[in-house]
């Protein structure tokens, strides 16, 4: 089943993200070091997150073997299993852009609910935010969750393959910057920070998009070898 998320907002607004979002596309195919005339290294990243896209930019580094792009497009909103929601949406945005590109999502599993509210959390969040999530806990001794990063890869070929790295940890009292998304309620096991509470360069280097997105970088240097 799909269900499909409307988006609104004044034009200004669209207006605003839209030239913000262009800008940052030109430094993240400039940051790979990669020549813009090259169409066939090129590889397009597919979010409207611009948070998400500056921790991509930040991990991945310059030294990838293609032409990394971003383009903010309308993918429908999926309803079921994390691999099945990343594949077809991987797939939906091929078709969009007619070549290879990158889709990200985002869970943070309870295991006491059994793994909700997964991939819906984005939708929990907007309607409790971080305290909210927190408060779904209090009845159970568990506070115990994971992060889950996904990317999926799709090629020419509509060929999807998916990347995932987790970070497991506890649902905590939201404390830090409410800034982004539920960082601020999220504790990972062997730290006494949220992840809000950390600095950019060690939530990078323990997160469950870092490990996903190490798993892709090292992907892409093998594609590329099988390709040169």
């Amino acid at each position: 089943m799909l269900a499909v998320a409307a988006r609104t907002g004044n034009f200004l607004c669209t207006t605003n993200k839209f030239v913000f979002l262009s800008v940052f596309s030109k430094f993240l195919s400039i940051g790979t070091g990669i020549s813009m005339s090259n169409a066939t290294k090129k590889v397009t990243f597919v979010t409207g997150n611009v948070k998400k896209l500056e921790e991509f930019v930040q991990i991945l580094g310059p030294n990838v073997p293609f032409q990394m792009i971003h383009q903010d497009i309308d993918l429908p909103e999926l309803q079921g299993e994390i691999d099945d929601v990343c594949t077809k949406k991987c797939e939906r945005a091929i078709k969009v852009i007619n070549d290879r590109v990158i889709v990200e999502d985002t869970c943070l599993c309870f295991n006491a609910l059994g793994g909700l509210p997964g991939p819906y959390v984005k939708w929990f969040l907007k309607k409790i935010g971080p305290a909210g999530l927190h408060k779904m806990l209090a009845g159970f001794e568990d506070k115990s969750a994971i992060a889950v990063c996904t990317f999926a890869f799709g090629d020419r070929d509509g060929s999807v393959r998916l990347f995932r790295g987790e970070t497991h940890g506890k649902i905590v009292e939201p404390r830090g910057p409410d800034t982004f998304g539920w960082d601020s309620c999220f504790q990972p096991d062997g730290f006494e920070q949220t992840y809000a509470e950390m600095l950019k360069e060690q939530k990078n280097q323990i997160s469950h998009r870092n490990k996903a997105v190490l798993k892709l970088q090292d992907f892409f240097v093998k594609m590329n070898a099988t390709e040169s």
